[in-house]
């Protein structure tokens, strides 16, 4: 048989492949190309950018756990004029489809975000973090309210030229009320899951582990949790979903992909396996061909109810 077709069409953006790496696991890409050329992938999404560098939280800022990883590394990354500067041209030269996730503290921040980014040649997607902190309304994440949620996605899709999606947190009343009311105001596609809160505690010292003491919960721990908000997200909204947490092997992405998501994201199988995500692109490869699959659309949303 053939090449199976395994492009993703999103609104304004085709890509390759479904396999995309997941914000802030992949560094800015250059980190992993001594071990893959990372223009194989669908996309890159780089570390989470701010309008001005930040140092990120203290060490120690990652411990495993049981089937996973707790992370608290504070949205560390060099600001988006240092990006547009020193990081995207090494990724336009390599031909890499770059996605940039952005994050902020207030709307207007998001909006100058994708000012500055829509102004960039080479930057494809805009990912819009919603897991952060609204300070202008006492710091209750964005993503934890459906008005707050329109709010920063309809600033940002005014303010951008590239296609726009937004990364919804897990711990919400309702995902579907969230992912509806970023797709009404604007969003062309839905990613899902971020990380979950965790705590992991040193017997020896009687203290949290992690300087920050609470730090985010990812890796093949959430996988279930990940799996069931992004086949509720799917049946929710009728864009594209992108979905994440707890991919490890091929067969993980392919689960994801039958529940709904038209596209994955890989994330920590990155620091067990540097080449994850092109071994799991393989892996579908393979998959599709020998179960004669010519297209992506033959197994996405087809999980049998």
């Amino acid at each position: 048989m053939d090449q199976p077709d395994l492009t993703v069409k999103l609104p304004g953006l085709t890509l390759k492949n479904p396999v995309l790496t997941a914000s802030g696991t992949l560094g800015y890409g250059r980190e992993y190309a001594r071990f893959f050329d990372p223009s194989l992938l669908g996309a890159v999404m780089v570390k989470g950018l701010t309008l001005k560098p930040r140092p990120g939280n203290p060490p120690p800022r990652l411990v495993e756990t049981p089937s996973g990883m707790l992370n608290s590394i504070g949205f560390e990354n060099v600001g988006l004029s240092a990006f547009l500067e020193t990081r995207l041209p090494w990724l336009v030269e390599h031909q890499v489809t770059v996605g940039v996730n952005i994050l902020g503290d207030t709307v207007d921040e998001y909006a100058a975000l994708a000012e500055g980014l829509a102004r960039a040649d080479g930057v494809s997607l805009i990912e819009v973090n919603v897991s952060c902190p609204n300070v202008a309304q006492g710091g209750m994440f964005f993503g934890a309210d459906p008005e707050a949620t329109a709010a920063v996605t309809r600033a940002v899709v005014q303010a951008a030229k590239q296609p726009v999606m937004v990364k919804l947190p897990p711990l919400v009343s309702d995902i579907a009320v969230i992912a509806q009311a970023a797709v009404e105001a604007g969003a062309g596609a839905i990613s899902l899951i971020n990380t979950l809160p965790g705590l992991a505690i040193d017997l020896q010292t009687r203290k949290p582990v992690l300087a920050n003491t609470i730090g985010g919960l990812s890796g093949p721990a959430i996988k279930p949790v990940a799996l069931r908000l992004v086949w509720l997200a799917a049946r929710a909204v009728k864009v594209p979903v992108i979905g994440g947490g707890g991919i490890i092997t091929a067969g993980d992405a392919l689960e994801f992909l039958l529940a709904g998501a038209s596209a994955v994201q890989v994330g920590t199988a990155s620091f067990v396996n540097p080449t994850a995500a092109l071994d799991i692109l393989r892996g579908i490869e393979s998959f599709f061909i020998e179960n004669r699959l010519a297209r992506l659309s033959d197994w996405v949303g087809q999980l049998n109810l």
